[in-house]
């Protein structure tokens, strides 16, 4: 079975994030929505209420979970055997970023790919950042 991995904040997910998981789907059998905490970071949501954020908007589809985690990405691979992580990019600055951190992972373990999506034209100016903005002026 092919399992990636989709690590992220996700706080919140967005129409970004979901068209990736979607896109993913065509791709592997599984796709693990993996919330991440950084305690250098302050959320707007608990890893909890981010994980089942995904969990609705994918009730339906039964090869998407999700999962929170903090430490490293690979090691979360390890404990799930996902061989794959995905990551979507916006622009180059993202492409940079994750070009830099996949080269990480693959010498820490080169069995584990990095799959690179490019986010859809419609989606590449929305950011959790925006959309936490937008949902804090609506309190």
């Amino acid at each position: 079975m092919r399992i990636a991995l989709f690590p992220g904040s996700f706080d919140p997910i967005t129409a970004g994030h979901e068209a990736i998981v979607r896109r993913a789907l065509y791709l592997f059998d599984q796709v693990v929505v993996a919330v991440g905490v950084n305690t250098d970071k302050h959320y707007m949501f608990s890893p909890e209420e981010r994980v089942e954020q995904v969990r609705r908007l994918f009730a339906n589809e039964p090869r998407v979970s999700a999962v929170h985690y903090s430490g490293m990405t690979i090691d979360l691979c390890h404990q799930l055997g996902a061989q794959f992580i995905v990551r979507g990019v916006r622009n180059a600055k993202d492409l940079d970023y994750e070009q830099t951190i996949a080269a990480v992972n693959h010498q820490i373990d080169p069995s584990i790919d990095t799959v690179i999506l490019l986010a859809d034209i419609e989606h590449r100016d929305i950011s959790s950042t925006l959309v936490r903005e937008q949902l804090a002026h609506k309190k």
